[in-house]
């Protein structure tokens, strides 16, 4: 087995929800860090969801984990998420949500 399939099996394994195909906006925002700063709205595409989370593709490189946002899913779920892990790939940016009770 070569290292990239032992990780991609690792992180599979460490999932305790069954995660489902997504698709349709997601809009999430956050206190910017700082002096002087606001609130940043940023719009993504959901990729995948679960019973306590969901994944996003968006354009937003400032997310760190540990970060709380408010999201919404257009039209009807909303709510607080922590960011778990954010990716920047070639062109847009991955994030990992946990939703927050």
């Amino acid at each position: 087995m070569v290292e990239g399939s032992r990780s991609t099996a690792n992180r599979q394994e460490q999932r305790r929800e069954p995660r489902s195909v997504a698709a349709g906006e997601v809009r999430f925002s956050f206190s910017e860090l700082g002096p002087g700063l606001g609130t940043r709205e940023v719009r993504g595409r959901l990729m995948d969801v679960s019973k306590s989370g969901f994944r996003a593709q968006h354009d937003c490189s400032a997310l760190t984990a540990g970060q709380v946002v408010q999201f919404r899913f257009i039209p009807r779920t909303h709510g607080q998420a922590r960011v778990v892990w954010t990716r920047i790939l070639e062109g847009y940016v991955e994030t990992g949500f946990v939703i927050l009770p």
